[in-house]
This record gives structure tokens, C-alpha cells and sequence, in this order.
């Protein structure tokens, strides 16, 4: 009969070869499951804690930044308004400063012009005359320069014209010159008009008033000039002059009855 071994005395592995058999993981493979390798990866959060404005826990910290940042650019704007006024303000009290200096030192007086006399020629009307009329005036321009220390030039560029009851009757130019501060001088501009066709109208009121020994004229002139202070010149200004000149007839005789000069000066 066989011998049975009892299970308490079957042979039981050692120890020792227990403990040689296990190995613990190296520190290497478990940094290499800690870190993840490179590469793209997607992260999905739940729509209901996407926020398209704050949200409610962080409502007022955004309010507060927002408005701390709009003071601050309402605050610099302010700042930048207040220099600017502030240097216009100066630039005035300068300009100002400089305009009551110029004054004061050349004292500048508005020069004065008038028609001294005015020869007429071609305006033999009658009241069956319906051809064209030629007429040509002859006027002398007195111009006052009264001030002590400003010169004027008169350039290139001026014109006379003519008129009877709104109706051009003839047009010329004055002649360049240079005039002197305290003078009086006087042009001549011969003023022609070629080939004017009177309505009915204005022949029987010019025939009518060279009948009483009235002829109203209105002389346009524009001349561009510049001034002369010292040795310095001023930019090109553009003076108009208006008269209403008033004759006694219609001929090379004509005597001035009445005058009005008005002017205008255009500085820029």
C-alpha cells in the first residue's frame, strides 16, 4: 500500500527564491505612464459651463474691471482735451499779443479811392438806334495811400467795368504800379466796350437821363495788390471798389455831378 503524504508535509517553496523572483517596476516605466506622450487631444466641457458673458459668481469682478478701465480712458482722453485748449488758448493770447504790437508800431489807416473824372465817347443815342454801340470811357482812379509806413503794390490781374442799369457796357484793366506810403496817385484806364447791344429798356432810360442832364454809372474795379512793410511783403489780397458816378452828358465833356465810392478788401 502506498504511502500517503500528508499535505502538511508536501515540500514549500522558499523564501528566499520567492523574494528573487519579484521584480518592482523601474522609476523610468512609471514616469513614462505618468507623463503623456506628444500630440493633440481634445477636451470636452459640458455646454451648461461654456459662458459667453461672466458668470454669475464673476458678474461683479467684470463689471468692476470694466469700469476701472473705462475711467481710466475717459481720464486720459480729458487730460489730452485739457492740454489742447490749453494750447489754443496761447496760440490766441499770442496772436493777439503780436496783432496789438502791429498796431501800435505802424498804426495801418484803410487807403481811400474815388473817379476824379470820366470822358465819354461812342454813346450818341437816339431812340430809333438799334445797331450796336461801341463806347469807350476814359477814367481817372485817384487812390490815397495814407499811411506812414506801408507801401502798396498794385499787380497784374485788375479790372474796370462799366455799367448803366445793370447792362456791361464796356470792361479794362488798370495799370501796374508801385505806390509809396503818403501819396496820392492818379491812373488813367482807358475802358472799351466793343459791339454792346442796349435793350429798349435801358436805351430809353440813358436817352431820358442825358436829357436831364443825369447819367447814373456804376465803375467796378478789382485789382489784386500786396503791402509793403519795411522790406517785407504780405501775401496777395484782392481789393473791389463800388462807385456810383453820376454825369452831366454823354461826351468827352462830361462833368461828374455825383460820386459814392464804397470798397471791400478780401484778405484771403
Amino acid at each position: 500500500m502506498a504511502d500517503r503524504v500528508h499535505p502538511a508535509d508536501s515540500p514549500r517553496p522558499s523564501t528566499s527564491s520567492v523574494a528573487s523572483d519579484y521584480k518592482p517596476p523601474s522609476l523610468s516605466a512609471a514616469a513614462e505612464k505618468a507623463s503623456p506622450a506628444p500630440g493633440t487631444y481634445v477636451i470636452q466641457i459640458p455646454k451648461d459651463q461654456v459662458y459667453r458673458v461672466p458668470p454669475p459668481e464673476n458678474a461683479y469682478h467684470f463689471d468692476r474691471y470694466t469700469r476701472r478701465k473705462h475711467r481710466r480712458s475717459r481720464s486720459r482722453c480729458c487730460c489730452c482735451l485739457c492740454w489742447l485748449l490749453a494750447l489754443i488758448v496761447i496760440l490766441v493770447v499770442l496772436l493777439g499779443i503780436a496783432a496789438a504790437v502791429f498796431y501800435l508800431v505802424v498804426r495801418p489807416k484803410s487807403p481811400n479811392y474815388s473817379i476824379d473824372s470820366i470822358a465819354i465817347r461812342g454813346l450818341n443815342l437816339t431812340a430809333s438806334s438799334t445797331s450796336a454801340i461801341s463806347p469807350i470811357f476814359d477814367v481817372a482812379v485817384r487812390a490815397d495811400n495814407p499811411n506812414k509806413k506801408i507801401g502798396i503794390y498794385y499787380l497784374t490781374g485788375s479790372s474796370v467795368r462799366i455799367y448803366f442799369s445793370d447792362e456791361k457796357l464796356s470792361d479794362g484793366v488798370l495799370p501796374d504800379f508801385f505806390q509809396p506810403a503818403k501819396n496820392v496817385t492818379v491812373f488813367r484806364s482807358s475802358v472799351r466796350g466793343s459791339g454792346v447791344n442796349l435793350s429798349n429798356k435801358a436805351t430809353n432810360a440813358m436817352i431820358d437821363s442825358q436829357n436831364r442832364h443825369a447819367v447814373p454809372f456804376k465803375v467796378e474795379i478789382r485789382a489784386p495788390i500786396k503791402l509793403k512793410i519795411g522790406s517785407v511783403k504780405s501775401w496777395k489780397i484782392r481789393v473791389k471798389v463800388f462807385c456810383d458816378v453820376t454825369v452831366d452828358q454823354l461826351s468827352a465833356a462830361a462833368k461828374i455831378i455825383s460820386k459814392n465810392c464804397d470798397y471791400s478788401v478780401k484778405l484771403w
